[in-house]
């Protein structure tokens, strides 16, 4: 049998192909729900709230198991790493920039992560970058540059510079935890306790800013409504989609997994269309089809 029958007789990983979409389906709808939160919540009380929830739902998955190594210093680097730029800094800029921005933008933005991956890897992991790879990232950027030109007076919500940059900012946050994912998903360390230890990472970071912030909040103020909801975006962001996204990552390609975060941006839209009011003008229709167009290009499987 030919090496070419063998790479098609090879089983397709449907299973991880569900964790992934799942995952990122579930990222876009806590993306576009977080604007809820955000008017009963400061963001660095509202973050340090969500990993410490997840820390006491994930407590049974922090201990090493007895088939796994001890983490090496490369490993523990990587985790604090992956920590602080998928889960500190992504969910700070991206709480900062959804207060000053429409979900439906928010997703557009979010659109340029596969390309963003596909540079990363470029940079990071010595990847070369095809010529549709290129159109792609092009295509990406033209389509959030439509985004921050596009202002007009009639629409519901509007996107300040600050919170456009503060979005792409969380762009970038959550293409270098696609990078630095793959790296970590070789340790043998298992995706659950994984995503355990990158979140009591998180909840470290951000306790200081929110030590800073508590003291003129009154926890009494969000209703049971605001505390639910708090609730499942804990354990979405910290627990759910961090484990199916590494249990994915572990049977996937980095550069293969780049292309389910198309649902991440489709979700947010929806979210915002559906539950929050918003609406879509004809430019940002423009702009998401730019950066959709530039996600398929990217992550476009290509030929050996």
């Amino acid at each position: 049998m030919s090496a070419h029958s063998s790479s098609q007789a090879a089983p397709t990983p449907w299973l991880a192909y569900a964790c992934l979409s799942l995952s990122m389906g579930l990222v876009g709808s806590y993306v576009g729900l977080s604007k809820l939160l955000l008017l009963a919540f400061p963001v660095f009380v509202l973050a340090w709230l969500r990993f410490g929830i997840a820390a006491v739902l994930m407590l049974g998955w922090i201990r090493r198991a007895p088939s796994e190594p001890p983490l090496s210093a490369h490993t523990r680097r990587l985790l604090f790493l992956e920590s602080f730029l998928g889960n500190f800094l992504f969910s700070i800029c991206m709480l900062t920039g959804i207060q000053a921005s429409s979900a439906v933008v928010a997703g557009v933005i979010m659109a340029g992560i596969p390309a963003t991956v596909a540079l990363l890897s470029r940079i990071f992991l010595g990847e070369r970058i095809a010529r549709p790879v290129q159109i792609g990232i092009a295509l990406c950027v033209a389509g959030i540059t439509l985004v921050a030109l596009n202002r007009e007076p009639g629409a519901i919500q509007k996107t300040s510079n600050f919170g456009a940059l503060m979005l792409v900012a969380a762009m970038l946050c959550e293409a270098s935890y696609v990078v630095i994912g793959k790296k970590l998903t070789t340790a043998q360390v298992s995706p659950k306790r994984i995503s355990a230890l990158i979140n009591l990472w998180g909840l470290a970071l951000v306790t200081p800013l929110a030590l800073w912030q508590a003291p003129r909040f009154d926890f009494n103020a969000p209703s049971a409504f605001s505390w639910t909801l708090l609730a499942f975006y804990a354990a979405a962001a910290s627990v759910v989609t961090v484990w199916l996204w590494m249990s994915g990552l572990k049977r996937v390609p980095a550069a293969q997994a780049g292309v389910f975060m198309v649902f991440l941006p489709i979700a947010t839209a929806l979210v915002g269309l559906l539950f929050l009011g918003e609406s879509i003008s004809a430019l940002q229709g423009l702009a998401y089809a730019l950066a959709l167009a530039g996600v398929v290009l990217a992550t476009l499987p290509r030929r050996a």
